[in-house]
């Protein structure tokens, strides 16, 4: 039973710290992505720019920046903390 609960809830090693920076690379991908929708929404709708379609991108891209600081933040606490 010591085996089993060792198995499930003990800790994990380094390679698992991959984790977070497999996904901090994915919300960096999404950031980057939205900018640019951002941008290039910004560029075709000069003449007419709904503000409620802006402020829901800086939303967005705020939202895909935390993500990804904090996955990366995550990522090297894990990989320093096993070290």
């Amino acid at each position: 039973m010591s085996d089993l609960l060792t198995n499930l809830f003990g800790p994990l090693d380094k390679s698992a710290c991959i984790y977070f920076f497999l996904i901090s690379i994915a919300f960096f991908i999404a950031f980057i992505f939205l900018l640019g929708s951002e941008v290039i929404y910004l560029l075709i709708n000069s003449g007419k720019i709904n503000l409620r379609v802006v402020t829901t991108g800086v939303i967005m891209l705020f939202n895909a920046f935390i993500a990804y600081f904090v996955n990366r933040l995550l990522y090297s606490m894990c990989s320093k903390s096993l070290a």
